[in-house]
């Protein structure tokens, strides 16, 4: 099975161009930022991830996607080797998008986002809520 489900927000516009077929193929190209759970000092916080999406779904990127929309991606991964003009051999990996939808709302995506909860537990951009210091002992399930 070769399944990848991701969540990232958008690195640039989509790279948007149609195959030169009788009948053209819209094809969309966009890398995803997604945040690494762990990090360990030096090394990067998040993996960016090439995707690719053909015909209504690269149709649906040109028109609603671009810089900073945070995505979720379903696909399933596809490697290619080529050799280069130095003669060298390359190897690449892309997701090859199924399904995408907007992970957060229009409005989320265009608040600042340095905002995030308050010391007062207002929620942060992602809808949930911090909690504050000293609370554990009044939550009913310890």
């Amino acid at each position: 099975m070769n399944k990848v489900i991701m969540c990232g927000r958008l690195t640039k516009d989509p790279e948007i161009r149609y195959s030169q077929a009788e009948k053209q193929t819209c094809i969309a190209r966009y890398t995803l930022a997604v945040d690494r759970k762990f990090k360990r000092d030096g090394e990067p916080s998040a993996d960016f991830i090439n995707c690719v999406a053909f015909g209504k779904l690269g149709e649906f990127a040109e028109k609603y996607l671009k810089k900073g929309t945070k995505l979720i991606v379903t696909g399933r991964i596809q490697t290619d080797t080529y050799t280069n003009r130095d003669g060298q051999k390359v190897y690449s990996i892309q997701v090859m998008v199924e399904e995408q939808e907007f992970a957060e709302s229009k409005a989320q995506g265009q608040q600042n986002p340095q905002q995030g909860a308050t010391q007062n537990g207002q929620a942060h951009m992602d809808g949930f809520m911090n909690i504050p210091d000293g609370i554990d002992d009044e939550l009913p399930f310890n």
